[in-house]
């Protein structure tokens, strides 16, 4: 891992912590990778040290909870000194919304405390790069090689600091991978970084859709077939097991083949040979198998739709490739780059950023189609984008999606500045009719919940407390742990209170008063 996290050249760091402790464990990490360390007790006297000398900073790491100023102070203030300094803001586990915050204040990246040293490396690296003129190379050399290797994944969290770690231990041999993982995490891109960095890296690297290829031609198209072994063979085919002969075959979606097929798989991977559709006799292959699946194999074993014991042959070093909802740390860094790149490649040339509303917004948002999805949504919005940078604006589909990220603040804020009422300013922002929009005001008005009975009595705490978790459970969609942080509360309390209001989590609603 070191190539992978190594930094190219010294920074000054200053480092604004309240804990002694972490300060120290945080300057000790930082100057390991031979940067000068600068220390600041609260935000004040770090606020100070930048006014003093400005120019002399790179990078500032930064709590966001302290005495006297707050992170998000300290943010706000730099703002208003003017200073482009980068901020890597450190947040306590599931501080996401404090994170979308500080994002939103122009933070550059946040860590998860307790931060391991290599990702403060890898996070201040980034921020050195923050002209990103080094990315857009990168990039460029890899759409005229079409090679891909472990440097071309863009990742700051742990947990794919650790997919990376075991991904290139496994590129040092020829042993059979699974990678495991959600459509759209990247499953192929890793595949071909194991290859790039083997003793295979100049061989052929042949992809292959299991789920995508009609039953009745999965067999002839991996093995090949003669002429004549079918109607409709009118010539030979090699099959794409011998295309990647003395390379790297990667089988996506292999839980999707028939179990006719994975007898024959089986016999590729125990004995090194193919038997191809019509021939006579068996063919020696020598091919690298990596496979990717989004199902549980090991369930499709015990349901009968996978060979257990081509599942233990296949399964020996096996990889998972967390969600991008599960690594949001990785999101800022994704959205620089392909915007980047996309904006590299339109035909104006003129590089396009992101601005911190636009940041914060996209790290929000849970991506359910992963990577994928976040790629498709950055290229259409440099496509359709009118200026030089990139809003919340130039998102509308994924706000829509967002009902808790505080649209309502947002929108005050920006007819605070535009003059225009609250369906306006939400037209204005989005870029559409409203009408298109007038429902989700209509539905924040509704969310009120009464103080006072139709009697003019003060309701019971109880009536108020049920009605208000009944709205969280809908509002949050049933995800409990949301739901029970935002009202306060642990888990276990909020299932107690479900069962004492016989509250049906999937249907908050029913029965209610």
């Amino acid at each position: 891992m070191t190539g992978y996290n190594e930094l190219k050249g010294a920074g000054q760091i200053l480092v604004v912590e309240d804990d002694p402790v972490q300060r120290r464990l945080l300057k000790n990490a930082i100057e390991r990778h031979g940067h000068v360390v600068h220390q600041a007790e609260n935000g004040r006297i770090g606020l100070e040290m930048v006014k003093r000398d400005s120019g002399l900073f790179n990078v500032i790491v930064l709590d966001l909870m302290m005495p006297e100023m707050t992170g998000l102070e300290f943010l706000d203030a730099l703002h208003e000194f003017g200073t482009q300094i980068p901020v890597i803001v450190q947040t306590g586990q599931g501080g996401i919304e404090t994170v979308v915050q500080a994002m939103r204040a122009g933070a550059f990246d946040f860590v998860v405390k307790p931060v391991s040293p290599e990702r403060i490396a890898t996070s201040i690296s980034n921020a050195m790069k923050l002209d990103q003129r080094e990315v857009k190379a990168r990039a460029g050399r890899r759409s005229r090689s079409g090679s891909v290797g472990f440097d071309d994944i863009v990742s700051a969290s742990p947990a794919m600091i650790r997919v990376i770690d075991l991904a290139q231990r496994a590129a040092q041999s020829n042993i059979p991978v699974v990678l495991e993982g959600e459509s759209g995490v990247g499953k192929e891109l890793v595949a071909r970084a194991i290859q790039s960095g083997g003793e295979r890296s100049n061989k052929p690297f042949v992809t292959v859709n299991c789920g995508a290829i009609p039953h009745n031609l999965v067999e002839s198209i991996l093995f090949g077939h003669e002429k004549g072994a079918f109607t409709g063979a009118t010539e030979r085919h090699i099959g794409k097991f011998m295309e990647a002969d003395g390379g790297t075959i990667f089988l996506d979606e292999i839980g999707d083949l028939p179990l006719e097929v994975q007898v024959k798989l089986l016999r590729a991977v125990q004995q090194g040979e193919i038997e191809t559709v019509g021939a006579r006799t068996a063919q020696k292959v020598n091919v690298r198998l990596i496979s990717a699946t989004n199902k549980d194999l090991i369930e499709e074993v015990k349901n009968g739709h996978f060979r257990e014991d081509l599942y233990y042959r296949l399964n020996v070093f096996p990889i998972t490739i967390p969600a991008l909802r599960k690594r949001k740390e990785d999101i800022p860094h994704l959205v620089r780059v392909f915007a980047d790149r996309f904006s590299g490649e339109q035909k104006n040339g003129r590089r396009m950023t992101v601005n911190s509303g636009a940041l914060a917004l996209l790290t929000a948002y849970d991506w359910p189609g992963n990577i994928r999805q976040l790629e498709n949504a950055i290229f259409r919005a440099v496509v359709l984008a009118e200026g030089p940078e990139l809003t919340e604006a130039d998102f509308p589909q994924i706000a829509a999606q967002l009902p808790e990220y505080e649209v309502v603040d947002h929108l005050a804020l920006v007819a605070d500045n535009t003059g225009l009422d609250a369906d306006e300013a939400y037209s204005e922002e989005y870029r559409a009719p409203p009408e298109v929009h007038h429902h989700r005001l209509s539905e924040a008005l509704e969310n009120a919940i009464a103080s006072v009975n139709p009697s003019g009595d003060v309701r019971k705490l109880a009536d108020v407390e049920e009605e208000l978790i009944r709205f969280a459970l809908k509002f949050y969609r049933g995800q409990m742990s949301q739901v029970a942080r935002k009202l306060g509360i642990g888990r276990s309390t909020l299932y107690r209170k479900l069962k004492d209001y016989g509250i049906d989590p999937d249907n908050p609603q029913k029965d209610a008063a």
